[in-house]
């Protein structure tokens, strides 16, 4: 199947359905629920498919469109969300609580790397547009920190968004938050220096309009939802970059700068479902190695060049929701990684 149509088919359609289950409720939301969870999980198990890598040097003129009409279906799928939930809508409590939990499942593993990839896009419209998606998920200082501060650091203790071999999830999920909103404020900060106001203004702009929208929505109880929501699609964004990194790290050189940024200093999955779900995220050593190369065009290394998940990476970021079932997982595979790595080492010396 030719890669931009099943970008396209696995990321918009649980928007429909999401759609179809805040209007009318019923199977419909069951149907938002399966999809996100077990159909992805089952159609990566069973389909035991790796989408090739693109020729090298080939062009997408679709990959941009998709994300807009990604990022357009983000700004109607929230509102309408919250209306179901908080507004008069006539579902029920439990046909509510499955919607958000769908609801918060797309916002977080496509409305986030859509705003991903488009804020590495090099073009200032499309970059806004990402601003925004972030901003309506109440979290607009990831727009500077991953691109001034992750993928400077990405692999090391200077980045927040690293998580440390042994570190639970819900350690990292408040250390990353808060490190990398004071450090994307300091870079952004040292970039402009005095000229124009701080982005930051704008992202707690735009996210003041969205909980005034919710407040016009469906007063306080909109407000809470927006925020809850938007709560949900922030830890599916953190889980991914808590999985991404977990226990990798880069070296220091004698100069005291980090390493270049390799292959090895990522977590990747192949699986051919997820990926396309992700705009493949999953992909995620290609990506700091070509951080502006578009997503259809990202590459999977080579087995031995770089650590691969034991599961799909949505099923690794369950599992990281359990911590001890987490280490049990990662923990052999880990030490495999490094011991390969400590060898390679060694035999690159000699």
């Amino acid at each position: 199947m030719p890669r931009m149509p099943l970008f396209a088919l696995a990321a918009l359609m649980p928007f429909a359905l999401i759609c179809l289950a805040a209007g009318f409720g019923g199977l419909w939301v069951w149907a938002a629920v399966l999809y996100m969870t077990v159909l992805t999980a089952t159609l990566d198990q069973a389909v035991r498919w790796v989408m090739p890598d693109a020729p090298e040097g080939a062009e997408f003129p679709a990959a941009n469109a998709l994300l807009v009409v990604l990022a357009l279906a983000h700004l109607l799928a929230f509102p309408l969300v919250v209306w179901a939930i908080a507004g008069p809508s006539g579902l029920r409590i439990g046909q509510k609580l499955l919607l958000g939990f769908a609801a918060g499942l797309w916002f977080g593993q496509v409305s986030n790397p859509c705003a991903h990839e488009l804020i590495h896009r090099g073009n200032r419209v499309l970059y806004g547009l990402g601003v925004v998606v972030y901003a309506t998920l109440l979290f607009g200082h990831h727009a500077s920190a991953h691109r001034l501060v992750h993928h400077r650091f990405a692999a090391s203790l200077d980045d927040p968004n690293t998580a440390r071999e042994g570190e639970s999830f819900y350690h990292f999920w408040w250390r990353a938050w808060g490190g990398s909103f004071r450090q994307g404020w300091r870079a952004e900060a040292r970039l402009r220096g005095d000229r124009g106001l701080h982005p930051y203004f704008h992202y707690a702009a735009i996210s003041a309009v969205s909980l005034g929208l919710a407040f016009v929505i469906a007063g306080w109880g909109g407000v809470l939802v927006w925020a809850l929501l938007a709560l949900h699609g922030q830890m599916q964004l953190l889980l991914a970059d808590y999985v991404q990194h977990y226990g990798l790290r880069r070296a220091r050189l004698p100069n005291g700068r980090l390493e270049p940024v390799s292959a090895r200093h990522s977590w990747n999955a192949p699986h051919w479902f997820s990926s396309s779900l992700m705009l493949n995220a999953p992909r995620h050593s290609d990506h700091h190695a070509h951080p502006g190369r578009p997503y259809p065009a990202l590459r999977l290394p080579a087995k031995g060049d770089a650590p691969y998940l034991p599961y799909p990476l949505p099923v690794c970021c369950t599992l990281a929701l359990f911590p001890r079932l987490w280490r049990r997982v990662i923990r052999r595979r880990l030490a495999k990684w490094q011991q390969d790595c400590a060898t390679h080492s060694l035999e690159t010396k000699a």
